[in-house]
Formats: C-alpha cells, structure tokens, sequence
C-alpha cells in the first residue's frame, strides 16, 4: 500500500525554493511533531515519523550540507525514504535519553534488546511488537544504541480499526525497563491513524 504523498526526486524543493518555505514548514513540521512524541516512561522517546517529517529532514541535511548535486541529494532521498511509513505500519525513531554519562553508559549495557520489546496496541488485537534497526545493527555485545529505527507492521484488521477509532497504546516490555502510554490522547490516535493506508 502506498501512501498518497512520497518522496520523489521531482517533489524536494531547490535550495533557493526552501529557503523561502522553510520558516512555515518548520512551523507546520514542530506542530506535527509534538503530536507524534510519545514518552515511554522517562527516559525513552519515539518519534512516529512521517512523509512531512522526513521530507523537513532531508530539505534540511540538503540546506545545511548544501548539496546541490544530484548525486548528493539522491543519497539523502535513499538514506531518509525508508522511514516514510507505507500505509500497513508505523516507522519510529525511538531515542534512549539519559542526562548523564555515566548513568546512559550504564543503561545501555542493562538495555541490551529494548528496541525488541516495544509495541503498539491497536485496541481488540494483541500488541505488535518492533522490527528494529533494518538498516544496519545498532547494538554490539557490550551495549545497545541510544538510537533506533522501529517499523510495527499491522493486519488489515487493526488498521480499519484505528482509522475506524480504536484506542491505540504504546508500551515496551524488557526485564530493566517496562512503560506502558495506556490509551493515547485523540488528536495523537488521529494523527498516528492517518498513515494508516
């Protein structure tokens, strides 16, 4: 399933075009985005991307890398793309935050696997938990990553019952760090429901 708006070559704006645009793309993209953060408990945050949030990504790594050549903006498109969710999932930038240093090392060594353990609840159906880290490998034998990308792939029935209402929840499940949204707020459920193809 495809989504009606992707990322085509022929659809990013030239520099000069961006420049004029950003101010109230970046107003509309920090709208969009406070209504796909979710907290999983304190120090875990996702980020539920989408064709406007990742087209601001790449108009800005163009923009600020200032690349101009072909070759350059198509690497961009084929690093950033595949987070664009396709109509059957939600594609997630999920963060591991800790403050200090120490602490953070400290946990992603406990957290070996977390990016595993999270899910999306679709209300009426089992929870769906990630498929983490397509791209490369994220974690090693000492630690996990404070980054992960996250794709939860639903049925068709559990997207006819989110674009038709359904609560859905977040959570993640690992022995050193358990979290659960419980029902999310309506304008985040109606925002998340409508990549939903």
């Amino acid at each position: 399933m495809e989504t009606a708006m992707t990322i085509t070559r022929d659809s990013l704006m030239t520099l000069e075009a961006y420049a004029k645009a950003r101010h109230a793309m970046r107003d509309e993209v920090m709208a969009q985005k406070k209504l796909r953060r979710v907290k999983l408990g304190e120090n875990i945050l996702l980020i539920f991307e989408n064709e406007l949030l990742i087209r601001y990504q790449i108009q800005e790594m163009l923009r600020v890398e200032k690349i101009f050549e072909e070759d350059g903006i198509l690497h961009e498109m084929e690093s950033y793309a595949p987070l664009v969710p396709d109509g059957s999932n939600f594609k997630v930038t999920m963060q591991i935050e800790y403050a200090d240093e120490e602490q953070r090392k400290t946990m992603l060594a406990k957290l070996k696997g977390v990016e595993d353990r999270v899910w999306v609840r679709i209300a009426g159906f089992d929870p769906v938990f990630a498929i983490a880290d397509e791209d490369l490998e994220r974690e090693n034998a000492e630690k996990t990553s404070a980054v992960h990308f996250l794709r939860f792939e639903l049925s068709a029935g559990m997207i006819a019952a989110a674009k038709g209402g359904a609560a859905i929840s977040v959570g993640v499940d690992h022995p050193e760090y358990e979290a659960n949204t419980g029902a999310l707020p309506e304008a985040v459920r109606a925002s998340l429901a409508a990549d939903l193809g």
